[in-house]
């Protein structure tokens, strides 16, 4: 308590990463039916190399008690043409090959790098407490010498109690690519099947028959696949060579990390050819909430057996079989998940500079640029040749 005004007393920590918020605070403030915001997920990032060059953590107190914690990351030069779009990359083209440097940008990013933002609070944060959050957003960033500051994929809920305060300090919004949600509450995944409409009712049992007819293929789900990891990465690479972005590179000591964590539960959907593993969907568990969060294909037989597809499948029968409300899946590829009924949950970017003039020139671009990127990403391409090549290699598929 102030005692000059009588008001709850405020101050903002900055503290080294996520480890160092007590697991205690972490379990009381952070979603309860999101895997991605488990202690473990934002462990395993910080001991690997999977992109920033560094991490933090800002904590608002209320007379010593933590009210809001935010993860950061940090990027003292982010490559702008591996997390732009196709078209924008290759616009960017004599950029990259006449003066590079110029497309390295100091940046901080602030929520989550791999999933939906959130500030982590027990409820809506108090206009001054939001306030006293935004200010020292910009103040680290500041000190830090990053000028691009983005709250990265909140969804609108999370973004309206900071709306005032992100508004004064000169953040606009931009549109960012939507999370793929399928809501739950079937019996079993026949009964799934079942309530599907017709016509994707046939092709998700047409696909699982092409599977099954081709000898030497099989879908098991692991719970200890250290010795597979390996060959994970392989074919997570293979996926990441296709993809539009490239924000964020999982690596060994990510996956290992991850694997060793007390949390979240994890499951490995893996399908084999034989003893070899040929595809693989990385699924983790939080409360009542499930997440596909990272997939990787063998493009030698992907179209033909359908392995996106089987490995999907498998996902939501083991996500309705662990009593899960929803599972949630990567961005992008909307095309056959929408096909499952996911529903799209939008996301946005919160955005400014730290210098005036900067910030005036990210206002008047980045916000057409992202929507017109986002427009592309969710337009359907119905041609039998553009179907075949975006099922085959999955546009964007982390």
């Amino acid at each position: 308590m102030d005692r000059a005004t009588g008001r709850p007393g405020y101050r903002v920590e900055i503290l080294p990463g996520a480890d160092a918020l007590p697991r205690e605070e972490w379990e009381r403030l952070a979603p309860a039916d999101d895997p991605m915001w488990s202690r473990g997920v934002f462990t395993a990032l910080e001991h690997s190399s999977v992109g920033p060059d560094g991490y933090a953590c800002l904590v608002v107190r209320r007379d010593g008690e933590t009210v809001a914690a935010l993860p950061l990351c940090l990027f003292r030069g982010l490559r702008l043409d591996d997390v732009v779009g196709p078209r924008e990359r290759r616009l960017l083209a004599p950029v990259r090959a006449l003066a590079p440097r110029l497309l390295r940008v100091p940046m901080l990013f602030c929520g989550h790098l791999l999933g939906q933002g959130h500030v982590l609070a027990p409820g809506p944060l108090d206009d001054r407490a939001a306030r006293l959050l935004v200010r020292g957003v910009l103040g680290f960033a500041r000190r830090e010498g990053l000028g691009t500051v983005v709250l990265k994929d909140f969804a609108a809920a999370d973004l309206t109690p900071l709306r005032p305060a992100l508004t004064r300090a000169g953040f606009f919004l931009a549109p960012g690519l939507p999370d793929t949600e399928l809501r739950l509450g079937h019996a079993s995944f026949e009964d799934w099947v079942a309530a599907l409409p017709a016509k994707p009712r046939r092709n998700v049992r047409s696909k699982l028959r092409k599977f099954h007819a081709r000898p030497g293929l099989r879908v098991e789900v692991l719970d200890d696949f250290a010795h597979l990891l390996p060959e994970v990465l392989a074919l997570y690479r293979q996926v990441m060579a296709r993809a539009d972005q490239t924000l964020d590179v999982l690596d060994h000591d990510f996956l290992a990390a991850l694997h060793a964590a007390r949390e979240p539960r994890r499951r490995l959907v893996a399908c084999f050819e034989g003893d070899r593993l040929v595809a693989f969907l990385l699924c983790l568990f939080r409360g009542s909430g499930a997440v596909g969060a990272r997939i990787g294909l063998d493009y030698r037989l992907a179209h033909d057996a359908r392995l996106y597809h089987v490995v999907h499948y498998e996902a939501i029968r083991l996500a309705i079989e662990s009593g899960c409300a929803h599972i949630r899946f990567a961005q992008t590829a909307y095309e056959p998940k929408r096909e499952l009924g996911c529903s799209l949950v939008e996301q946005r970017h919160a955005m400014t500079h730290v210098r005036p003039l900067n910030r005036a020139v990210l206002r008047q671009v980045l916000p057409r640029a992202l929507a017109a990127s986002v427009a592309d990403a969710l337009r359907p391409h119905r041609t039998p040749d553009a179907d075949r090549a975006r099922t085959a290699h999955p546009h964007g598929e982390r």
